[in-house]
């Protein structure tokens, strides 16, 4: 039987990330909710992350390859590719639980009116560092690309990551969807799992964030400049 139900289409940059992308791609491929294509951006990777994804590679995983830009212009390159009705981002060392999109659809089937909704995050350390992190009381709202699930017009309403910042494309991104008047919402259940490593991008680009501070003038500026709402 066909099923009719929405498609989400899944976009997963990778730079670098041979140790975890075929984790995060299971658990896409593990959601209970389907239908999902999942679009993976290759960064510009010099490692064995192509190898490793074109294993997976068939009608519902794609993979495309682009000279190194950031990972801001990496999702952009998965929304020009995305074919579903509503956009997922999963970062290439995080993890989803099996029923992070079952969840957040239902959501959407009780409020057709939300635009984006995201869920509880729990960070994790990689067994390499040594000691994984206690679990407990660790769950946190994740306001985070891997968290979210947004119709793909509300999207379109906000635009494309900005492509300038090294860490905080997210951050801007997300300061212009409140800016335009996006409908969120929070849900109470664990959907995605961050993975703390040596290589995190916040780590490795520790120097620049400086950046959230750019970003936070920035929209303090643009708010300023509307005229009040009424």
């Amino acid at each position: 039987m066909h099923d009719t139900r929405p498609k989400i289409s899944t976009i997963i940059p990778v730079y670098n990330r041979e140790k975890y992308i075929a984790e995060a791609i299971d658990s896409v491929l593990a959601q209970t909710y389907k239908p999902i294509e999942v679009i993976v951006v290759d960064d510009g990777s010099t490692d064995n992350s192509a190898g490793i994804v074109k294993q997976y590679v068939n009608s519902s995983i794609r993979y495309t390859f682009q000279p190194n830009q950031g990972i801001g212009a990496a999702r952009n390159t998965g929304i020009e590719l995305a074919k579903g009705s509503y956009y997922a981002f999963l970062d290439s060392d995080d993890l989803w639980t099996p029923d992070k999109i079952s969840l957040q659809m239902k959501a959407f089937d009780n409020d057709p009116d939300l635009d984006m909704i995201f869920g509880q995050v729990v960070q994790f350390r990689s067994t390499q560092l040594g000691t994984i992190l206690d679990q407990k009381d660790q769950i946190v709202p994740g306001y985070i690309p891997s968290s979210l699930l947004i119709q793909r017009d509300s999207f379109h309403k906000v635009g494309k990551f900005t492509t300038q910042w090294k860490i905080g494309e997210f951050v801007d991104w997300y300061a212009k969807a409140l800016e335009t008047g996006l409908k969120s919402l929070m849900l109470p259940d664990l959907v995605a799992k961050r993975r703390i490593h040596d290589t995190n991008i916040g780590i490795v680009e520790r120097k620049s964030q400086k950046e959230y501070l750019s970003i936070l003038r920035t929209s303090l500026e643009r708010r300023k400049g509307k005229p009040d709402q009424q």
